[in-house]
């Protein structure tokens, strides 16, 4: 007998499509199949399981959130992906980003800094999608030189500035997706869209958005108003 009381994922995972993505400007089929399909519960906490679907952060560990699935996917629509491209993302946490973008490209490299997140994060792609992606240990600021160049670099969360190498670590043509924000509690993020062309950054602001801060990537005090 069926136990009711069990929450139902799948259906969940539909509603979330349906009713978060499809009516807010995400219409890359490619990226709704994958969130429709990818179980979100799995990269939440236990105890968070019940929210792994709502559209709000949730809290991983002291200072690193999962993005709400809206904000999430409207970031990586900007990017573009196509299947050939060469991906890094940078702040994976669980992982459930990178599992997302296994489905867009055949080449995803992901930097986690923080220990315990890397572990998860190796055993959640390992899992669910074996080979599919490789989970670096280091500091996401500093992107992954020894990898470059990259048609996408994906900021898994919001930053108060992009360095500029890792503009330099895109390929020609390449796009880095960014949230930036400054230091103030109650500042409104702004997505950005940056592109390499002919060797030079052209940036296109895209939409006010707020997500959780990615690690790494505060503004040295001595550059804060």
């Amino acid at each position: 007998m069926q136990d009711n009381t069990l929450p139902n994922y799948e259906e969940a995972r539909r509603n979330m499509v349906k009713n978060q993505l499809r009516p807010n400007q995400v219409t890359d089929r490619r990226i709704l199949v994958a969130m429709g399909d990818i179980p979100r519960e799995i990269f939440v906490p236990f105890t968070l399981v019940g929210t792994a679907y709502s559209d709000s952060d949730i809290q991983l560990i002291a200072g690193r959130a999962m993005m709400p699935p809206l904000a999430f996917a409207r970031l990586l629509q900007a990017a573009e992906i196509g299947p050939h491209d060469r991906v890094l993302e940078l702040a994976p946490a669980t992982g459930y980003s990178t599992m997302v973008l296994t489905k867009l490209s055949d080449s995803v490299a992901s930097v986690e800094p923080d220990a315990l997140l890397h572990k998860e994060a190796e055993k959640n792609i390992s899992s669910l999608a074996p080979g599919k992606a490789t989970i670096l240990a280091g500091a996401p600021v500093e992107g992954c030189i020894a990898r470059a160049p990259f048609d996408v670099i994906f900021i898994n969360g919001s930053v108060e500035y992009v360095p500029d190498y890792l503009f330099e670590q895109l390929a020609e043509g390449g796009r880095l997706v960014a949230v930036l924000r400054n230091a103030l509690p109650d500042h409104i993020g702004h997505a950005n869209l940056y592109r390499k062309i002919k060797g030079e950054i052209v940036c296109s602001p895209l939409f006010e958005i707020n997500v959780p801060p990615a690690p790494g990537f505060a503004l040295p005090q001595r550059f804060k108003l």
